[in-house]
């Protein structure tokens, strides 16, 4: 691991705990999408997840709401689980080369709903078997992606969570998610001691991160902050298959001159 890929994952995850810190999520994201210019998507999420789990954890014990978020939400943490694993070979096997367009895909759609504002609404008596089917599809485009807030992330904001239970709630459901994804990097032995630098420079940068974001957050309008990283994403997501592609071209040049 060259040190200028340290420096690289430093900044990718400073900015994403910053922004994790102000708004509650964007943590896997925005390192997701950052790194995957400079690596493949497995590669990214073998680093990517540790942190996610731990801040995850730490977001989802930080409020009162956690008896309510299991009994509401429990389908939709099943049904990413069980898609993530059924969907376990996308990252790794032949369709992997793929993972970087359709996270760039995602990451503009993410975009233009929160944008929107999409007003979606779900009835209470059909959250669960909802939630379920919502989980599901969450799961399979996470097991290829990295990413788990298409479609959640639209669901949870439909079945009307008040503030501080929707981000506690989405501390809970990307622990679920995160989870699942390290069973599948640990099954395909992406998981290794290889990865274990690169992890702790991760984490130490999404913690100061998110310290910086938490402490700037009362003196900034979350909505303003909010709408600008969502032009950021549909900006990165538009570029991000054109980056891949340019940097395996000067990869593959390099390799046939030598």
């Amino acid at each position: 691991m060259f040190e200028p890929v340290l420096i690289l994952i430093a900044a990718a995850f400073l900015l994403a705990g910053f922004i994790k810190g102000v708004i509650g999520l964007g943590l896997p994201t925005v390192s997701m999408g950052l790194l995957a210019v400079t690596m493949p998507p497995a590669r990214a999420l073998a680093i990517v997840i540790v942190p996610a789990i731990v801040t995850n954890i730490w977001q989802t014990f930080g409020g009162p709401y956690l008896r309510d978020i299991i009994r509401r939400l429990w389908p939709l943490m099943a049904g990413t689980a069980l898609g993530i694993w059924l969907n376990a070979g996308m990252l790794t096997g032949p369709y992997a080369r793929y993972g970087t367009i359709t996270l760039g895909v995602l990451l503009v759609i993410y975009a233009i709903i929160g944008l929107r504002k999409f007003n979606f609404s779900v009835a209470r008596a059909d959250e669960k078997w909802i939630g379920g089917i919502v989980g599901l599809i969450t799961g399979v485009v996470s097991a290829a992606t990295g990413v788990q807030v298409i479609p959640s992330m639209p669901f949870m904001q439909a079945i009307g969570m008040e503030k501080d239970e929707l981000v506690q709630a989405l501390g809970m459901f990307f622990t679920v998610a995160t989870l699942a994804l390290a069973f599948n990097l640990t099954s395909a032995g992406l998981l290794t001691a290889a990865t274990a630098v690169p992890g702790v420079v991760a984490m130490a940068a999404a913690f100061t991160g998110m310290f910086i974001g938490q402490a700037v957050r009362s003196r900034l309008q979350p909505e303003t902050f909010r709408r600008w990283f969502l032009v950021a994403m549909i900006f990165w997501g538009s570029i991000l298959p054109e980056a891949r592609f340019i940097k395996l071209w000067l990869s593959n040049n390099r390799h046939a001159r030598t």
